[in-house]
């Protein structure tokens, strides 16, 4: 081999999991992070699977990975036993020695975000906080090697979700993004890794109802788009008043109830557009406009491109997007 192409083959990253989702194009996006580099990597998963997918070919070698499940199921199993990610659960797992199986079931649409970690870096940015990690965290940090584990999946939290969105469309310019992701990286740890101890529980347990309630009312919103209910029924099936209902949300999630339908009627939007079974009158009235142009406004404000322009647009973006893997 020459000096150029042993140069070249050491610039090849070591493992890539683009292989794994090579059957869904766009179905797996690279978001940032580099695991071999930085020891972290944040990958968005969105396809529809007709028949179960080997999910574990994806698992990188000698990581602990953590999956932020909205939609779809999916089963990790070890020789202790499965864990089984429902919609909008959150677990964490170790692929150690012996390579876990995992799956993704058949049937309907799949969308989840996993963060790749290496103990190293785990190590450099925990090592002098591990009493408030999760017990199985501490011992990986104290092991000399990772050991093949599950942990138990829990539900997803209002922060979660919010984190998960804000990594899918990172508000920085792409110079920036390197960054921006190892900031996120280190607030993920922050977020997952951790649990309250007692005096935090109890001294929190009304932030806790609070949050539920907040839960319970984006559940409802994202239900029924189109004739979503108003402020003072949210009020009644939550069990507080308006106002109190509508602090606590911009509380817990930094936006108004009505900024938050907008946010999700426009998603919606964009899922329908890209599906391209509707045309743009359809989807206005799917998710509750009745005025196209208000709608047309909306929609460029908030996704940067008008509705009629957006799904070639965003599969040109995406198709251009994914040579990006072979940096993960």
């Amino acid at each position: 081999m020459t000096s150029a192409n042993a140069t070249a083959a050491r610039a090849l990253p070591q493992w890539s999991e683009a292989e794994a989702w090579a059957s869904f194009p766009g179905g797996w996006v690279h978001l940032g992070g580099s695991f071999d580099e930085e020891g972290f990597s944040f990958e968005w998963h969105d396809f529809k699977a007709g028949r179960d997918i080997d999910w574990g070919r994806s698992f990188h070698p000698d990581s602990i990975e953590v999956c932020l499940n909205l939609e779809g199921i999916g089963i990790v199993g070890s020789t202790s036993g499965e864990m089984e990610f429902q919609p909008a659960t959150v677990g964490i797992y170790v692929n150690g020695r012996q390579p876990l199986t995992a799956r993704r079931v058949s049937g309907g649409r799949h969308r989840f975000l996993t963060v790749e970690l290496s103990r190293k870096f785990l190590q450099q940015h925990l090592q002098n906080a591990e009493s408030g990690c999760r017990p199985a965290l501490r011992q990986i940090m104290g092991a000399s090697r990772l050991e093949t584990g599950i942990g138990e999946c829990e539900p997803m939290s209002t922060r979660q979700r919010q984190l998960v969105n804000s990594l899918i469309e990172p508000p920085v310019p792409r110079g920036a993004q390197r960054l921006w992701y190892r900031g996120k990286a280190l607030e993920f740890l922050a977020e997952v890794f951790f649990v309250a101890n007692e005096k935090d529980f109890f001294c929190s347990r009304q932030k806790r109802v609070s949050r539920d309630r907040v839960e319970k009312v984006i559940e409802i919103l994202r239900k029924d788009l189109e004739n979503p209910p108003a402020l003072e029924q949210l009020g009644q099936i939550v069990g507080c008043s308006p106002f109190y209902l509508s602090r606590t949300f911009s509380q817990e999630t930094g936006t108004t109830i009505p900024q938050f339908l907008r946010q999700v009627r426009m998603e919606r939007a964009a899922e329908l557009l890209l599906a391209g079974r509707h045309n743009v009158t359809e989807v206005a009235l799917e998710v509750g406009y009745n005025s196209i142009s208000h709608f047309s406004q909306a929609f460029c404000q908030l996704m940067g491109s008008c509705p009629t322009l957006y799904a070639a647009q965003e599969k040109s973006r995406r198709t251009a997007a994914r040579p990006q893997a072979k940096g993960e």
